[in-house]
């Protein structure tokens, strides 16, 4: 996509040179892949000093065959493999004439941040900021394509795990399998880390699957998602394994589920973030599980699993259409299990049919 990477590129310079930056320094990954369609190790990305540069280490014929190269930027390596990108940059904008750099502050270390000014000391080093993640929160239809590819994946490969038997497996055997599930129906790899809990691991946020054997009667809960063209998706779900559900467990993933549609249903453009976290927060508190509900419910997603926006109690902001976010509201009880149900949505208006739904793995709650 050479003419959406050089658009990208140019509305960045623009708004660059509004703050008073002639050229860009972009050094963190997801934003390097944003503007130039890849980042390799090392590099970084330098705008405004006539034409646009990728800068990296190393020699671009050595790397492994099929490695992605950028499709419509000069090259300018640095040969050593332990060059620094950024300082080198540095260099090459200070003799291209800039007179100010635009630097991404949040991503560099004090020690780079001083090198950077050390190499070009009469050029002005200012803050970029996250002007790339602004930039990339609204997604484009390829950007969205992609990702209702990676959520097709996830959906295949958990629905493969639903058909196989469970009970006597290891959580660590399960997170593998789905993992190798997801390459196999073209997953580049996993989005993150595959949760898988059972029994009393059930529900917990980002758990790490351990050695423990799925027994009857578990709750299991999964959170996986695939990677397709650096794009990646998000997938959970919660089951109850072997046995007709209890009580209780039927009462608490009820509950979980409305408080997940109650945030689904408030994803409208216009929306503050922190309404739909309350949206889905205040079913939970209301059954006396406030306490437990996590510090977010949900997040944006995209080149990388956590993006801006964060759907959290303080945060500030109104959403926008067309921005991919996470729903996935939990409760876990310490010693017994939980519930966590977890889905990729785009925002969308009322008038384009409401928020759209990536994965559509069935929330119906599941004896397997």
């Amino acid at each position: 996509m050479p003419e959406v990477h050089a658009a990208r590129r140019t509305r960045l310079r623009s708004h660059c040179e509004a703050a008073g930056s002639d050229a860009v320094l972009v050094s963190r990954p997801a934003n390097i892949s944003y503007l130039a369609g890849c980042a390799p190790p090392g590099s970084v990305l330098l705008l405004g000093t006539g034409e646009d540069l990728l800068v990296r280490p190393g020699d671009p014929a050595q790397d492994p065959a099929g490695a992605p190269q950028p499709d419509d930027l000069r090259v300018h390596a640095l040969g050593a493999p332990d060059g620094d990108a950024a300082v080198a940059a540095t260099g090459l904008a200070a003799a291209g004439g800039a007179t100010a750099l635009a630097v991404e502050e949040h991503h560099l270390t004090v020690a780079r941040h001083r090198a950077l000014a050390s190499v070009a000391p009469r050029l002005a080093l200012t803050d970029l900021a996250r002007a790339v993640e602004q930039q990339r929160l609204v997604k484009d239809d390829e950007e969205i394509a992609c990702l209702r590819v990676a959520a097709e994946i996830g959906d295949q490969a958990l629905g493969e795990l639903l058909e196989s038997i469970l009970v006597g497996r290891t959580e660590r055997h399960l997170a593998l399998e789905l993992e190798r599930r997801l390459v196999d129906h073209g997953a580049e790899g996993p989005a993150f880390p595959t949760a898988v809990g059972t029994g009393p691991h059930a529900g917990r946020a980002g758990h790490v699957p351990t050695d423990r054997r799925v027994e009857e009667g578990d709750f299991l809960s999964v959170c996986l998602g695939a990677r397709y063209r650096g794009y990646r998706c998000e997938i959970g779900r919660t089951f109850v394994v072997g046995t007709a559900p209890d009580d209780w467990q039927i009462e608490l993933y009820d509950l979980v589920f409305a408080a997940q549609r109650a945030g689904r249903e408030a994803l409208t453009p216009g929306a503050e973030y922190r309404e739909v976290d309350r949206a889905a927060r205040q079913v939970l508190a209301a059954a006396g599980h406030g306490e437990g509900a996590g510090p977010f419910t949900g997040h944006g997603v995209g080149l990388e699993i956590h993006e801006d926006p964060r759907l959290a109690p303080t945060s500030m902001g109104k959403l926008d259409a067309r921005v991919p976010v996470t729903v996935e509201p939990g409760v876990h009880l310490p010693g017994r299990g939980g519930v966590r149900i977890d889905d990729t949505l785009v925002v969308r208006s009322p008038a384009d049919g409401g928020p759209e739904l990536l994965t559509i793995t069935t929330k119906e709650l599941l004896a397997l």
